[in-house]
């Protein structure tokens, strides 16, 4: 098993080559490659290697899919007998990634 785990937008990843991930928006065309420096650890064949806090010399190339939004998502609250409540809605700005290679 050959997997790797990165940092973006504050959130870690554990993914493996061949895997589609949504990210946070990052502006970019469809079908462009970039990679991913942030890498903190792979696991090869068993073995764990963790960086403090990267791994030198790791990095993760992906190619984008598309960009799009995520299903709305409902903030209501009410404060019972203050005759208070607000609604408010949020959707998330995605890029969705697939993972070409992990360089280790």
């Amino acid at each position: 098993m050959f997997y790797a785990v990165f940092k973006n937008g504050g959130k870690q990843y554990k993914v493996q080559e061949g895997d589609i991930v949504l990210l946070d928006h990052m502006g970019l065309e469809p079908k462009t490659n970039f990679q991913i420096h942030e890498v903190l650890a792979i696991c090869q064949e068993g073995q764990v290697s963790c960086g403090n806090p990267f791994l030198s010399g790791a990095q993760i190339e992906a190619e984008v899919i598309n960009e799009g939004r995520g299903k709305k998502v409902v903030i209501f609250k009410k404060r019972r007998r203050k005759d208070s409540k607000t609604k408010r809605g949020f959707r998330r700005d995605f890029t969705r990634v697939k993972i070409t290679k992990i360089v280790a």
